[in-house]
């Protein structure tokens, strides 16, 4: 049974106070020592290849092409930093699982998110995105594992929530956490969350943002 480490705070009941006022590109690297070294904290996304990352990026920061998009996945091979409210770092990892890359490159990717999730010390929280729609993958499953096994604090962001009908998006996410049940003893704070109609934005920001305050 895993014992989970999670970002400070429980999710807050509150109005999110947190307006996205700038949000600034600032690099794109290869390796986490080869990014900000201002101490500033960092927020990284994550997820499986389409799993429309980019797109919430996009929604939170109300900028429609801060992080690209593509209908190709994997298309974000760095880890991509952007300064938001020249307060803290979003970062955009890039996505896992994606058979389609060779086994070389996949090693390199899989070497790069390992290093920065494990490694670096900005690292406040890492949102790990699940498309809503689907029953759990094994390579989810997997990484969640990893992340618990190294004590790692992160949320788990289910994404795509406009793709199903209101009365089956709760239902799904609950059947979600209740296959994480089988082996957590403790679960995350999870959010439920679409790019297109906005859901869950401002519960993401709030939880931020109340990090960010206690830190």
């Amino acid at each position: 049974m895993c014992l989970l480490r999670f970002a400070p705070l429980e999710k807050p009941e509150k109005t999110n106070n947190m307006k996205i006022t700038s949000a600034t590109y600032i690099s794109s690297k290869p390796r986490h020592e080869q990014c900000p070294t201002d101490g500033r904290p960092e927020y990284a996304f994550i997820g499986r290849s389409n799993v429309g990352k980019s797109s919430l990026i996009n929604a939170l920061t109300e900028r429609r092409k801060l992080a690209l998009t593509s209908s190709t996945p994997g298309k974000t091979l760095c880890i991509n930093h952007f300064l938001i409210n020249e307060q803290w770092y979003l970062v955009d990892l890039p996505g896992y699982g994606y058979a389609q890359r060779g086994k070389k490159e996949m090693e390199k990717l899989k070497n790069m998110i390992s290093d920065y999730v494990l490694q670096r010390e900005q690292l406040t929280c890492l949102f790990v995105l699940i498309d809503i729609r689907h029953d759990p993958q094994k390579v989810d499953l997997a990484f969640l594992h990893f992340l618990g096994s190294n004590g790692v604090p992160f949320a788990i962001v289910f994404t795509k929530a406009d793709k199903l009908s209101n009365s089956k998006i709760k239902p799904a996410a609950e059947k979600y956490l209740q296959t994480l049940k089988e082996e957590w003893e403790e679960l995350p704070p999870y959010f439920i969350t679409s790019s297109t109609s906005k859901l869950g934005r401002e519960e993401l920001l709030a939880y931020i943002d109340d990090i960010n305050k206690n830190l």
